[in-house]
């Protein structure tokens, strides 16, 4: 139930070590009551021979969407973020999803990533997290999770609002703990993999039809802003299509970073048109035969009064 998109070369596609690959997706999650539109773009950094960002599928039954994004460089960045999206959704996806589910999700993938990398000898390797579960058949309510620096915004569905953020960075200014030497105070201090997360951070945030949810990874929350988010994702073309824009608008703004975007938006039911016409139908013919049983009683002429007359 993922996707790295540094894997999706051909063999008529041959790729060089240094190329720069971006890979898009879209998908629909369909129930009787909901509709997901689903899309994500994910580039590989500039600097970065792999893209160790990753983020699931489009092609899932469970309401259930994760970014990961892999820290500690080359292919053991890259295992970690990929390990992390298919545990949370091998684990999520055979039970109740609900915020302690989730958190144990996360604390068992932690645990899981610590020894794979442990037992594989390398020196590092973890990954920071975003993700967010509808609850409830409307999809109208959903938990959002994240672990360091992976965010989650709510898209207001007004065109050219701002985006919402929804997450707070697990940074060490955040956190007000002091990084590692040569660490900055803006890198993260907690992840998935190295053991150092006790609780993840989860929230509950409500979604009305046509509103979006995004997941990005800092390559991308780095260099846009709530502004840039809104505007890009309001505009009129294929949702994949406007993801691989927000990209687009964080290279042309620096990133050299991995960078991945992931949207869900609770869009409107293909039948609530039709829905909506058989209720006012049901409704008007309730009106019509209360009418018709009604109306005969107020119209029909009153009977005459018979009066009694007294001889004299």
């Amino acid at each position: 139930m993922m996707i790295t998109p540094s894997d999706l070369a051909t063999p008529d596609r041959p790729r060089t070590a240094r190329e720069r690959l971006t890979a898009t997706l879209s998908g629909e999650l369909v129930a009787r009551w909901s509709r997901l539109a689903i899309a994500a773009a994910s580039a590989r950094g500039k600097h970065h021979r792999v893209n160790e960002d990753s983020h699931s599928s489009l092609d899932g039954v469970a309401p259930v969407f994760v970014v990961a994004d892999g820290v500690g460089g080359g292919s053991y960045a890259a295992w970690a973020s990929r390990e992390l999206v298919a545990r949370v959704h091998r684990t999520l996806e055979r039970g109740t999803i609900d915020a302690d589910a989730i958190s144990e999700a996360l604390l068992a993938a932690d645990r899981d990533i610590a020894k794979g990398i442990a037992h594989r000898g390398a020196a590092s390797g973890a990954a920071t997290v975003a993700m967010c579960a509808a609850i409830g058949r409307l999809r109208a309510k959903w938990l959002v999770a994240w672990v360091g620096d992976c965010r989650a915004y709510r898209l207001p569905a007004e065109r050219g609002a701002p985006a919402h953020l929804l997450t707070r960075d697990d940074t060490y200014r955040n956190l007000g703990e002091d990084p590692p030497p040569g660490g900055s105070q803006n890198d993260p201090a907690r992840m998935i993999g190295n053991g150092a997360v006790n609780a993840p951070n989860v929230a509950r945030v409500e979604l009305a039809r046509d509103e979006m949810l995004v997941l990005m990874s800092d390559g991308v929350h780095r260099h846009v802003d709530a502004s840039d988010i809104g505007r890009i994702l309001h505009a009129d073309a294929p949702l994949a299509r406007r993801c691989l824009r927000l990209v687009d608008a964080a290279r042309s703004n620096g990133s050299e970073d991995d960078a991945t975007v992931l949207v869900v938006q609770r869009a409107r039911p293909r039948n609530a048109r039709v829905v909506r016409y058989l209720v006012a139908a049901l409704l008007g013919a309730i009106l019509l035969a209360a009418f018709a049983a009604w109306w005969p009683r107020v119209s029909a002429p009153a009977a005459p009064k018979a009066t009694v007359e007294s001889s004299p």
